[in-house]
């Protein structure tokens, strides 16, 4: 498992629209986001699935987000812990 590329990104460029519209978030640098002034989440690749490290409930948690109803759940638990 690697941290994703900008080639990797580009496939997830959706998903990181849809990251950007979240007010809570700040896109440090592409892929990288940050709650506040803390990391909260980061984008990985392996073997052609996608994955994400988000921090939920105070420590990291890994989540496959490759198919579109893996990022709909992915969304909807940042945003539950964006707002909570």
């Amino acid at each position: 498992m690697r941290h994703a590329t900008d080639e990797d990104l580009d496939q997830l460029e959706d998903l990181l629209a849809e990251l950007r519209g979240v007010p809570e978030l700040r896109e440090r640098k592409r892929g990288n986001f940050a709650l506040r002034s803390t990391a909260f989440l980061h984008f990985h690749e392996d073997s052609g699935a996608f994955y994400v490290d988000v921090k939920l409930g105070g420590s990291f948690e890994r989540m496959r987000v490759t198919s579109r109803t893996e990022q709909l759940e992915f969304l909807r638990r940042v945003r539950h812990a964006v707002q909570g």
